[in-house]
């Protein structure tokens, strides 16, 4: 299970994200609400712990934002404050739960898995084009012929592709999405973590194929046609 801590206090994203991970959870980290938003509409979570109070964009309105967007991922919210209007407000914007900070690790622990017990009403979470199909819950990619786990980045990114069908990404986009968070990569990722699905795909016997336009980006193709990039 993917999850998503939006926490501006490091010390308490820290452990809170530790405390997460001995339970088995795979768990990404923001620091304010904006980065918050940016991680839930490039990639795909099961569960999103979103504190009130945080610099750049507050939790109500990152809430209210993906709820508008049609984004129904449940959402546990923490603030340090007790008021009654503050939970009233966050429970009328769509979230899931309330805990107020300090809290128990054990009290935290429940409210997740009540929270992902919510998650499993939600619609399918398998994307599937041509024989291929991509598990949003266990990040898997198969076919019938086999089954591939992916790793975060290639899973977020095949999530993309497989979600515009149709359509061609620029690498610039493709980068923006998925890497635009880590100073330390360059566009120059994107090519490598194509080359890797492909790798996959062939590996599955898919007849999906990511193509690429050359000097324009990458798109799945089902079938087979001349590649017209790198």
């Amino acid at each position: 299970m993917r999850l998503l801590l939006a926490e501006d206090e490091k010390s308490l994203s820290k452990a809170v994200c530790a405390l997460l991970e001995r339970s088995h959870y795979s768990v990404d980290t923001a620091f304010d609400g904006k980065e918050a938003l940016e991680y839930l509409e490039c990639g795909h979570y099961d569960g999103v712990i979103l504190d009130i109070m945080m610099p750049v964009m507050d939790g109500i309105t990152v809430l209210k934002k993906i709820r508008a967007q049609g984004n129904l991922v449940p959402v546990i919210m923490l603030t340090a404050k007790s008021e009654i209007d503050d939970k009233v407000e966050g429970l009328d914007q769509g979230a899931n739960d309330y805990l107020t900070k300090p809290f128990a690790a054990r009290e935290l622990l429940a409210r997740v898995r009540a929270m992902l017990r919510t998650g499993t009403a939600q619609a399918s979470s398998k994307i599937v084009f041509g024989n291929t199909s991509l598990d949003c819950s266990n990040y898997e990619l198969s076919t019938p012929y086999g089954n591939y786990p992916l790793a975060n980045k290639e899973y977020q990114l095949m999530e993309l592709l497989m979600k515009h069908t149709g359509q061609v990404l620029s690498a610039e986009h493709l980068f923006d999405k998925v890497w635009n968070l880590d100073s330390e990569a360059d566009i120059h990722v994107v090519w490598t973590y194509i080359s890797y699905l492909r790798k996959k795909l062939a590996a599955l016997k898919a007849d999906v194929t990511i193509k690429s336009r050359r000097n324009v980006g990458y798109y799945l193709e089902c079938g087979k046609e001349e590649d017209t990039g790198r």
